[in-house]
């Protein structure tokens, strides 16, 4: 069933890695340039990962094993990619007094984007507990 909670949790996961991004800068650079997760592969191939996942896990509410499997796996590309953006947090050099780069509110997207995808995942395990409770009743 697609109205169930778990659904509201992922679609907001959807909204989160696939529509913020193109409108949130990730950082500013010393030139007070936003730098957009377009602008690095390695950021656009794990928000497009992320954003796949998600469909894929919306769109198989009939198994709520596999649905589960998968959002375990988008968990884990999201810390990849909140790793990848603490190194490039830690590693940027060059900065002077008089150009300081900014993180943006982008950078935190994967820790929200986790804690709906746990979300999910507790809703996903109160369902399947559910059936099997039933199921032991038969």
């Amino acid at each position: 069933m697609l109205q169930r909670i778990q659904t509201v949790y992922l679609i907001l996961v959807f909204i989160i890695m696939g529509v913020l991004p193109f409108f949130i800068p990730l950082w500013t650079n010393g030139a007070n340039e936003p730098i957009y997760f377009m602008m690095i592969p390695s950021s656009t191939i794990l928000f497009g990962l992320s954003t796949a996942l998600t469909v894929v896990a919306i769109m198989g509410y009939k198994n709520r094993k596999r649905q589960f499997v998968i959002n375990r796996l988008n968990i884990i590309s999201n810390f990849i990619l909140l790793g990848l953006f603490v190194y490039r947090a830690l590693t940027v050099s060059g900065e002077t007094a008089e150009a300081i780069s900014e993180k943006g509110i982008g950078m935190f997207l994967p820790i929200i984007s986790i804690l709906f995808l746990v979300l999910a995942n507790r809703a996903i395990k109160k369902d399947e507990d559910l059936v099997k409770s039933v199921d032991r009743l038969r």
